[in-house]
C-alpha cells in the first residue's frame, strides 16, 4: 500500500504507529520512519542526515522534516512510500505505548548523533524501537542493512 492509501488510514480518535519506507527503483535498500497518530495529532519521525526548516532535531533524529506519508528525495526519483504495517489502538493500548516511546527517542536513543551507511542508520532507529515492541508483528524487510547493527557486539537496548 503506498503512502496516499495508508494516509485514509488515519483515524482522529484513535493512537496509530504507521511503519513506513521508501524505496527506489535503483538502489537496494529501504529507508524506513514512522507516522504516529496521537488522537488526530500527526508526525513523522525519523533518522536523517538533513533537517529541513524549522522541524524538531536531536542529533541524527528528525522529527516532521517531511510530510508523514511523502516519499524520500534521496536522489532523484523521489523514493516512493510504502506502509510496511501499523497497529492501532485506545488508551493504555500497544500503539499509544509505543508512541510514547518514539516520542521520548531523542532522550533515549544511543545512536542519535552517530550516522553511518552500514550503521547505526535509519534502519537501527527503527529496528532499535520495534525491538522493543516485539508484540507488534511490526518487521523491517531483510535487506534494511543497518537494522542489525550493534556497537562493540552489545545489544541495543
Amino acid at each position: 500500500m503506498d503512502g496516499k492509501a495508508a494516509e485514509k488510514l488515519l483515524r482522529p480518535d484513535r493512537y496509530q504507529v504507521f511503519l513506513m519506507i521508501g524505496r527506489s527503483q535503483v538502489l537496494f535498500a529501504p529507508h524506513p520512519w514512522f507516522v504516529v497518530n496521537k488522537k488526530g495529532i500527526v508526525s513523522r519521525w525519523a533518522i536523517g542526515l538533513r533537517t529541513m526548516r524549522r522541524n524538531p532535531r536531536w542529533g541524527y533524529i528528525n522529527k516532521d522534516a517531511l510530510p508523514p506519508f511523502a516519499g524520500v528525495p534521496i536522489l532523484w526519483p523521489i523514493w516512493k512510500s510504502t506502509l510496511v504495517g501499523y497497529v492501532e489502538g485506545g488508551e493504555g493500548s500497544l500503539a499509544a505505548r509505543m508512541i510514547e516511546r518514539i516520542e521520548g527517542s531523542y532522550e533515549s536513543y544511543p545512536y542519535r548523533d552517530r550516522y553511518t551507511l552500514t550503521g547505526p542508520n535509519s534502519n537501527t532507529y527503527v529496528q532499535w524501537l520495534l525491538d522493543q515492541f516485539p508484540e507488534s508483528g511490526l518487521k523491517l524487510p531483510w535487506n534494511a542493512f543497518g537494522k542489525g547493527y550493534r556497537r562493540f557486539g552489545a545489544p541495543v537496548t
